[in-house]
Formats: structure tokens, sequence, C-alpha cells
């Protein structure tokens, strides 16, 4: 058997505090996507603090690299034969984890779908912010930093991940239905920053008419601005438009790099995820979708926006 976790998170983290007796049989997994993507610290200390709050055992495993979905499969299993009683997991192939995730449910583990959702398997619950929607308020917002006609690039995500799949339908319909004479250039990724940087200098390398560089994720956006700087731009030479509210994100906008990020409630969404396994194993009805809602950051608001997040 391949060496799991072996530069990701070999971490099983066993969350207990004292004065409070943990139920027994009281065992969650948490399948996680990245420990090193500032989106994804975020969301995983909120999934830390309910499992602290809920006085549950959290076991927190993920891929040997992001987007493994061989290893995540195994991580996945092999929380199945520790006994735990449910699973969080962000999946990073939508299909590709459904075959285990039906083994979980029909095993009786409550699943519990976070950020990404999963396609070809019932889950417990999804909890995550409607990409789709939100993405069209960032393609809307885009449209408004740049005049018609004018040529932008966008930075797809993962497009064997549903997030990635509703990210970028939805930013174009908020976009075309703005600006349907601008050409848009493709960078295609897997969320990897150094993919987005790679792409993104070589379409500015190729054409220099780019006004504007949106984003599926802010990984995606640190890669465009490293990628900007390398060429010689300064802040503001070429709109960036991103998506998460990742706190280096933010940093760059009070930089003056990027312009509007519609912000996913990240914290909030590792939290909710685990509350509702938590839930769901002590036998309380949880909701089908919970929709972790969405902030729409831009110089103007950067500032509650920090406040509401803890960002000093």
């Amino acid at each position: 058997m391949k060496t799991i976790l072996c530069t990701f998170l070999v971490c099983v983290m066993a969350v207990c505090f004292s004065g409070t007796a943990m139920a027994a049989g009281e065992l969650i997994g948490y399948v996680t996507k990245s420990a090193t993507n500032a989106g994804w610290i975020m969301i995983n200390n909120g999934a830390k603090d309910a499992a602290k709050e809920e006085g549950v055992k959290l076991l927190t495993v993920g891929p040997s690299f992001q987007g493994d979905l061989a290893s995540q499969l195994e991580v996945f299993e092999n929380l199945m034969s520790q006994g735990v009683k449910a699973i969080c997991i962000a999946p990073v192939d939508s299909a590709g984890i459904a075959p285990a995730v039906k083994a979980a449910m029909e095993s009786g583990i409550y699943v519990i779908a976070i950020d990404t959702g999963i396609t070809g398997a019932d889950v417990t619950s999804f909890v995550a912010t409607d990409n789709l929607a939100v993405a069209k308020i960032q393609g809307i917002e885009a449209a408004k930093l740049i005049k018609k006609g004018e040529t932008i690039i966008y930075v797809t995500g993962n497009q064997a991940q549903s997030t990635g799949q509703e990210r970028r339908d939805g930013f174009m319909a908020g976009f075309k239905a703005k600006r349907p004479k601008s050409e848009i250039l493709i960078v295609p990724t897997e969320w990897n920053s150094t993919q987005a940087q790679e792409g993104v200098e070589a379409l500015l390398n190729s054409h220099k008419n780019i006004k504007m560089i949106v984003n599926a994720w802010d990984g995606g956006t640190m890669g465009a601005k490293a990628a900007l700087m390398n060429l010689g731009y300064g802040p503001g030479d070429v709109k960036l438009v991103g998506f998460d509210g990742a706190t280096d994100a933010i940093v760059a906008m009070e930089e003056g790099w990027v312009y509007v990020d519609t912000a996913q409630m990240l914290y909030k969404m590792g939290y909710e995820g685990i509350k509702t396994a938590a839930a769901a194993v002590r036998g309380k009805t949880v909701k089908k979708r919970i929709d972790t809602g969405t902030f729409l950051v831009n110089p103007g608001t950067a500032a509650k926006y920090k406040a509401l997040i803890g960002m000093d």
C-alpha cells in the first residue's frame, strides 16, 4: 500500500477538551482538500472549532497532493474502517468519489459534502455557498470594471468538480450578459496556483491588450498576481477579480491589485459542516442543503469583511 499523506496531512487530529465528556462513538472523519491554501486554512479552522464545541473526536486527513483522487479514496475508505459515525468530505472529483460515498451511506455512515457537491451518490447534507449564483454576481461585477469589447482572462477551477463547473458557468452567464463582445481567454487549472501563474504569463506574453483577469478561486488570484509581477506590471495595470475572500487576496486588494472578490464564508463552511455531522450522529434532523452565504468585497466593504472574519 502506498504511503498516504506524506506531503499533506499525516496528522490524525483528536479534538477533545477538559470538562466535557465525549459521548461514546462520536468519532467524525474530515477529509479536506488542502492544509496550506489560505482559503482552506479558514475552512479547516472552522471545522476544528466546531468539533471542539461539539465535543467530538475529529480525524482529519487529506490527499497526498491537491487533486489526487486515488489517495482521497484511500483515506476515505480508511476512515470507514476506523469506526467513524460520519465523514465530512471536500471531494477532489465530484463523480470519482461517488462509489465510496455510496458505500459509506449504505453502511450507515453519515456523509456531509463540504464546499463541493458529489455527483452520483446521495449524501446526508451538502454545506457550501451557492457557487452558480455567486459566480454570476462575480461576472456582473467584473463586467463593470471594463469597457465594451475589451479582452479578459478567466482562470478556471477543476472542471471535474461541480464547484469548478458552476463557478465557470455562473461567471460566463453574468459577464456575457453585460459584455457580450468581450473576448474571454481561458487558463485551465485544477485549483493549482502554479498552473494559474504559468497560464496567465503565457497569455499576457501573447496578448498585449488584456484588461482584467478573473479567477475561479483565490489561489488563482494570487497566481495571476505573481504572473503580473514577474512581467513587470504594477497594481491596477491589469485588474484582478477574485473568488473566495481568502486573506491573502484581501491583502492584495489593499495593495491595489484586486478590485472585487466574491467571498465565500469560508470559516462558516467548515464550522457548519462539522456541526451538521455531529447533529446527524446524535439523531437530529439536518437540512439536505445548507447555503453558507457570500459577501461582496471591494475597497469600500473590505474593512467590514475583515472585521466579520476576524482578520487583523
